[in-house]
């Protein structure tokens, strides 16, 4: 066990310390802070007093209730002499006047540009209140009468529980899983096939089996990559967590989180799920199955080659989640939950989008979690045939040699 654990913490020290993985940790990030550094600089910048619009108008009342965004109109113009040659000198984009002739209110705007459509929207339903304020005035209704004219319709909605805002949500929650399951798997199984194959046949690995057996030293090697790529999403989840608790400050992103709060959260609650398991147990197994790939090259330049089997297995899985989607009761969706390797694509689906029993889903981590271990063991009863090679007899052939030797 204490070999293990050294073959561990060297394999992880190494690793972490790499450029590579510092990189691969922080560019996430950069481009999320990046991303909303260029939106605070842009709204910053691009609101100035000539994007506003000005109210003239002698009730008071009225222009603070057409106020409705501080940032976009203002009172500052009093008259519209001086809403006028503000307009020339593009102070502002627009003025709107608004008189009271008797008992009819009248609304002008003159600006550069017409009013969008939700700004002409909030000023007629803001008009349109104080006219019919106006006109119950003039009309000198009875208590009754007001009663039976603010009596307004009444709009039911019955929504069932799977509506279009939970869809999102699931489509949201499934598209993150896959993408992160493929991305760490195209990174960190060329990496670990890249890095057994350079230890292949140098003089180095013949005194470390000299003094270790190869199987425990394999082990070493995975539980220290599962380490680092452990490592990996635990920053990611640290560093995720931080945002979802600062973003909702930040005046650039209050306004998107408040409005998103409940989908956010429910994505959040989502991934942080029995999903994560499969990820890591996905993770786990593909990271083996490259391992062995490297250990059956000669020369390091030749691994690209000899991990294309696992690439074509994670593009299976990748892809076919992707073009099954939603239709999580497909027969093939409920069969490949099943298959080891691709189930950490499909099971995840399953979960997000439809009912899975308990039984179900130990079965499918039960032979998982049997097919990692046993394949665990049987490259690592390999290994050591498998490293110490140095002919170039080809990969089958150097698969072969290998199973022979006890």
């Amino acid at each position: 066990m204490k070999q293990i654990l050294l073959v561990l913490m060297e394999t992880y020290r190494r690793q972490v310390k790499s450029w590579s993985f510092i990189l691969l940790v922080i560019s996430p990030f950069i481009f999320i802070f990046i991303s909303f550094g260029f939106g605070y600089l842009s709204s910053t910048f691009g609101e100035s007093s000539s994007d506003q619009i000005a109210i003239v108008s002698t009730n008071k009342k009225i222009a603070k209730q057409l106020r409705y965004d501080k940032d976009e109109i203002t009172l500052k113009y009093h008259s519209q002499k001086s809403a006028r040659n503000a307009l020339t000198k593009e102070k502002i984009k627009g003025y709107l006047v608004v008189n009271q002739n008797d008992s009819q209110l009248v609304a002008r705007y003159v600006g550069k540009e017409k009013l969008s459509t939700t700004q002409k929207s909030n000023f007629q339903q803001i008009l349109q209140a104080n006219q019919q304020s106006l006109n119950v005035q003039k009309a000198q209704l009875t208590q009754g009468q007001l009663k039976a004219l603010a009596r307004q319709s009444i709009l039911e909605q019955q929504v069932s529980k799977k509506g279009v805002s939970d869809e999102t949500i699931k489509t949201i929650s499934f598209t993150i899983t896959i993408f992160l399951m493929y991305f760490i798997l195209i990174t960190y199984t060329t990496t670990v096939a890249q890095d057994i194959a350079s230890e292949k046949g140098t003089k180095i690995m013949e005194m470390v089996f000299s003094s270790m057996p190869a199987q425990r030293y394999f082990y070493g090697k995975i539980l220290g990559t599962f380490a680092v790529i452990a490592t990996h999403l635990l920053i990611y989840l640290i560093g995720g967590g931080a945002m979802y608790l600062i973003l909702p400050k930040l005046e650039t992103s209050k306004k998107m989180f408040a409005e998103y709060n409940t989908m956010i959260g429910k994505v959040v609650s989502n991934l942080l799920s029995i999903n994560l398991i499969y990820v890591l147990l996905g993770v786990i197994i593909f990271t083996i199955l490259a391992a062995l790939c490297g250990a059956l090259v000669v020369r390091p330049e030749d691994t690209s080659k000899a991990v294309q089997p696992v690439i074509y297995v994670v593009l299976v899985g990748f892809v076919g989640s992707l073009v099954f989607g939603q239709n999580a009761n497909n027969v093939i969706v409920k069969v490949a939950s099943f298959i080891p390797f691709i189930s950490s694509f499909f099971m995840p689906m399953r979960l997000i989008y439809s009912n899975v029993s308990l039984i179900q889903v130990g079965s499918s981590l039960l032979i998982l979690l049997t097919a990692t271990f046993g394949l665990a063991m049987y490259v690592g009863r390999l290994y050591s045939g498998l490293i110490l090679q140095t002919d170039d007899v080809g990969i089958i052939n150097s698969f072969k040699r290998a199973s022979k030797i006890k």
